[in-house]
């Protein structure tokens, strides 16, 4: 009778723990060096693929400003490695996430594995959802209302360097903005916040949105700080479905 408790399957398979073998100091670092030197590959050739296309990049994220205007002699080039680089991180950033996961992936058990594969790829998929939304949605609503304060004798002239940094600074971070959800998840998952918190101050929280939209936003108009406090409610109420699919089940 006893060994055939301690052979008992588990009642659910988030119970069974890690079974990989241990690992010595030097097999965790020689599997370290090759997930980093996997992920600066990706990188590599996802910043040659971007470089070789570089002008068409540059055409598609230029497109809302028309003619641009660089003012030293190697501005352009730095700018284009730059993007290069940029752009590359994020083709690569699939294998970068995959190699992570690969690495850590010993140390944690079936319930933990379970949870990081489902978050990885959602996660670059908000990511990439948020950024969309910030370049047909706000980004042009911010940089008409800038440009409108040209008026008279004032005429815009806009470097490419200028345009391009006004361009990240919010495009990236509505990528960012749009992982509350899995944000949210780990945080109940980690049981740091309760799924019962989260729907006991939901009016505190969309009053806190339309704050924080009103902050980051760079226009005073309620339309575009609308277009993120909405979005953000919206992921706010994923969110919690999620914890009570995911965490409470």
């Amino acid at each position: 009778m006893t060994a055939l408790l301690n052979n008992r399957q588990p009642a659910y398979p988030w119970d069974v723990q890690n079974t990989d073998r241990d690992m010595s100091l030097s097999e965790h670092l020689q599997d370290l060096r090759r997930c980093l030197l996997r992920s600066l590959a990706a990188w590599a050739a996802g910043s040659a693929l971007c470089f070789y296309h570089i002008q068409a990049i540059v055409d598609l994220l230029t497109a809302a400003a028309g003619n641009l205007y660089y003012m030293r002699p190697a501005e352009a080039f730095m700018i284009y490695m730059k993007l290069a680089l940029l752009g590359g991180l994020l083709l690569a950033a699939p294998v970068i996430l995959y190699q992570l996961y690969d690495f850590i992936s010993p140390a944690l058990t079936f319930r933990e594995k379970r949870f990081t594969i489902m978050c990885l790829p959602l996660t670059l998929f908000l990511i990439l959802i948020g950024m969309l939304f910030s370049y047909y949605f706000v980004f042009p609503r911010g940089l008409e209302f800038f440009l409108g304060f040209a008026a008279g004798k004032v005429s815009t002239l806009l470097s490419l360097e200028s345009y391009l940094d006004f361009f990240l600074m919010l495009v990236v971070p509505f990528g960012f903005i749009f992982t509350l959800p899995l944000i949210v998840l780990l945080l109940c998952y980690l049981q740091l916040v309760k799924v019962q918190t989260l729907q006991k101050y939901h009016k505190h929280i969309i009053l806190a949105t339309f704050i924080v939209a009103a902050i980051i936003t760079p226009t005073p108009d309620v339309v575009t700080q609308s277009l993120l406090a909405l979005p953000m409610i919206l992921l706010y109420e994923i969110s919690i479905v999620l914890a009570k699919i995911f965490i409470t089940a």
